[in-house]
């Protein structure tokens, strides 16, 4: 469980990478979107903060979750984004439905990063309840859009690193 100390919402700008000339995609989830509009709000602000250039951000929207992977798959096939981070919000509900689409969604992200070679990031909140949801969208645990973000910049840093 994150603490008010140990997550990346407050991280140290001198240990992140410049992001100037990385493009990102950045797929939203519309399913609970007054989290997700929030996290990705919070990703975009540090991408550009970060010197990724506005225009070099790619968003877009799908339904809900269980669509992530395969919008982040789209991005990265149709167009030269250099990683892409998967925003969603699924809440626990009285069904199962929860663990096949949290299952799906996360195994989905990361075989699509295994296959492509391209970072895609897991920015999907699974909780409990809505009020565990807004903690981690800019509550008590800061904004997992944050972390997504600056988690796409040190991936895309570390992939030209070893490259070169």
């Amino acid at each position: 469980m994150a603490s008010h100390l140990k997550n990346l919402s407050g991280y140290d700008k001198n240990k992140i990478p410049s992001g100037k000339g990385m493009k990102i995609g950045i797929v939203v989830s519309e399913w609970n979107d007054e989290i997700t509009e929030k996290l990705k709000d919070a990703a975009v602000t540090t991408l550009t903060e970060n010197g990724v250039n506005k225009q070099d951000i790619f968003i877009n929207y799908v339904p809900g979750s269980f669509e992530l992977p395969l919008s982040a798959k789209y991005l990265i096939k149709y167009t030269d984004v250099d990683a892409v981070i998967c925003i969603g919000c699924v809440i626990q509900g009285e069904t199962r439905h929860f663990d096949f689409i949290c299952e799906a969604v996360s195994n989905g992200i990361m075989n699509l990063a295994l296959e492509t070679h391209i970072p895609v990031v897991f920015g999907v909140l699974t909780t409990n309840n809505i009020d565990q949801s807004k903690e981690r969208a800019g509550g008590k645990h800061g904004n997992k859009g944050v972390e997504a973000a600056v988690t796409a910049i040190k991936m895309i840093a570390l992939k030209k690193k070893l490259k070169n």
